[in-house]
């Protein structure tokens, strides 16, 4: 998730108009699959193993990937507002109450339109890194070789498990995934809505808000940011200009950007590799990456969740797994509300 909230947008909605947990939670299971395709968690985790070998980046760019497909895509319903593009914009720029719904964890973000259409070709998702959409791809194709689940899981369940999967094999909690979800058959550009780097705690609670989400689980999710790396112009304004971060850490950000906005530092410079609690020992010290981490210590009403988990990993680990399981829950489709199991992840039936 290397600078998965370093596109955060600001969306203040109401959690029940969203999500119906209830149906949610009804549909999903973690046996789903028990007799559909017995050894589905197996292959997948024999797969992602395989893609983390191939490329350090896998892992967190298949736990960012995750967070995008699940958090990104909005459904705007503007009563006040029929400019769509607009309407978009203001949900950037200050929140909207007149959002009706969240289209998420349905592996919309991996179709490809042949018109350049498409939830990827935004420019908030223009950092997601290739490895991670690799990562899914040959999971798929790793369940699909097995005649008896072929054609039979989704791909927003294997983005799913593959995201489970890189972050226990990089050291972290081995949580159990719900699943049960059906693929969407929608992606367009200009549907994208994230948050943005700069945003304080009040903007990071809003949109987690919109999801059903609570301060608690917001923070654990940002400890995503324990591996992986951000392009440093994602924070370069930072660097000599925010007095919360550390004057060490301002200097060796400096060096690593130079003028190359394209230039990257890791998110947690301590173990850069490893799913641990270092991020949130390193917002102590001043060291967090993005100005949306940073703040996170900076604000008095989020620090001592922060102290917490920097002191207790297991603390940590325990809350991000249940966070990742409601973050999972979000506009969860199914064939009766339009939809599929994706023969290609890439591309609608």
């Amino acid at each position: 998730m290397a600078a998965s909230l370093a596109g955060l947008a600001f969306l203040a909605v109401t959690s029940a108009a969203l999500l119906s947990p209830l149906a949610v939670v009804g549909q999903l299971r973690t046996d789903y699959y028990s007799t559909i395709c017995p050894n589905l968690e197996t292959i997948v985790r024999s797969s992602v193993k395989q893609s983390m070998a191939a490329s350090p980046i896998s892992a967190p760019a298949t736990l960012r990937l995750f967070f995008h497909d699940c958090a990104v895509r909005v459904h705007l319903e503007i009563a006040t507002d029929n400019d769509r593009s607009t309407a978009i914009d203001r949900c950037k720029q200050c929140g909207d109450q007149n959002i009706r719904s969240v289209e998420g964890c349905d592996a919309s973000i991996m179709i490809v339109n042949s018109n350049g259409d498409d939830e990827w070709r935004n420019s908030d998702n223009q950092s997601l890194k290739p490895e991670g959409f690799t990562t899914v791809l040959n999971a798929k194709a790793a369940v699909d070789s097995d005649p008896q689940c072929r054609y039979k899981v989704s791909c927003a369940d294997i983005l799913a498990l593959a995201a489970r999967e890189s972050v226990y094999q990089s050291g972290g909690p081995n949580y159990q995934v719900e699943l049960g979800r059906y693929d969407g058959r929608v992606s367009t550009r200009d549907s994208v809505v994230l948050p943005h780097a700069n945003f304080n705690l009040d903007q990071l609670n809003a949109f987690f808000a919109g999801l059903g989400l609570s301060q608690t689980d917001m923070i654990a999710l940002s400890g995503g940011h324990t591996f992986g790396a951000a392009d440093c112009r994602f924070f370069q304004y930072r660097i000599g200009a925010d007095p919360a971060m550390d004057q060490g850490f301002a200097a060796q950000l400096r060096n690593t950007c130079g003028g190359n906005p394209n230039n990257f530092a890791f998110l947690n410079g301590a173990t850069p590799a490893a799913f641990d609690n270092a991020y949130y020992r390193g917002l102590q010290q001043g060291r967090g990456l993005l100005g949306s981490d940073q703040a996170l210590h900076a604000d008095q009403r989020s620090r001592g969740t922060v102290d917490y988990y920097a002191w207790s990993q297991s603390a940590f680990f325990g809350d991000f797994a249940a966070a990742m399981t409601r973050l999972g829950r979000v506009g969860v489709k199914t064939a009766a509300t339009g939809g599929e199991i994706r023969r290609d992840c890439r591309f609608p039936n």
